[in-house]
């Protein structure tokens, strides 16, 4: 990670808006505990990036459970829109940021690497959400983000349906907005059955699922 962001450097910020997202638990589990397993493995994954300065998004603006996941110096940015989330990034020094949804705890940070990579000739790349519900596990961009794709993303978020399709439809033209590989997302009990426990990483939710079947 970087001791201090400069003008080009690259922001990833796992977004907490329990609202909109936060998975739903299997039977037995607490869905807030849940909720914050899910949101501090996912931060762990972005703060372990190199080069990289991890942010939070929070919505509504006061979420001190989500804050208390977080590393000291985390950047915390409120905002409710992904628009307004990048332009947040961009004041505090990002030249390119992705925001991750904050119920995909076993990310291979890998795929985030393969979305900065994206931007070095596209302004946007996706991360696209395998399996019902699809939407977004992530999306990184060029900031300040071009006009088009500011206007899209005050009515599109990583929850979505048919993000990339209308994102896609928003740019001047479709290779505007490439895809990356895919991942899912933990947002019914039915989705645990993705998770591998051969995959390193996702330990608190590993640690709240103990004793608690993976498949359905």
């Amino acid at each position: 990670m970087t001791d201090g962001p400069a003008a080009s450097a690259r922001f990833a910020a796992v977004l907490s808006f329990p609202a909109r997202n936060g998975g739903a638990p299997p039977a037995g589990v607490d869905p807030d505990e849940f909720r914050l397993a899910l949101l501090e493995d996912a931060y762990e994954v972005v703060a372990g990036l190199e080069l990289v300065t991890p942010a939070l998004v929070l919505d509504p603006p006061h979420q001190p459970d989500a804050e208390a996941v977080t590393w000291p110096g985390t950047p915390i940015v409120r905002e409710g829109t992904l628009a307004g989330a990048f332009a947040a990034l961009h004041a505090l020094g990002a030249g390119s940021a992705a925001l991750v949804a904050p119920d995909a705890p076993d990310l291979p940070p890998l795929l985030l690497g393969k979305l900065f990579r994206a931007l070095g000739s596209a302004p946007a790349a996706a991360c696209q959400a395998e399996g019902a519900g699809q939407g977004l596990v992530a999306l990184a961009a060029r900031l300040p983000l071009p006009g088009w794709l500011a206007a899209a993303l005050h009515d599109v978020d990583l929850d979505t349906p048919d993000a990339l399709s209308r994102l896609r439809a928003a740019a001047p033209r479709p290779g505007l907005v490439p895809q990356g590989p895919g991942w899912h997302r933990l947002r019914t009990p039915a989705d645990l059955r993705f998770l591998d426990p051969g995959l390193e990483g996702w330990e608190n939710t590993r640690a709240l699922l103990e004793g608690h079947p993976l498949s359905r």
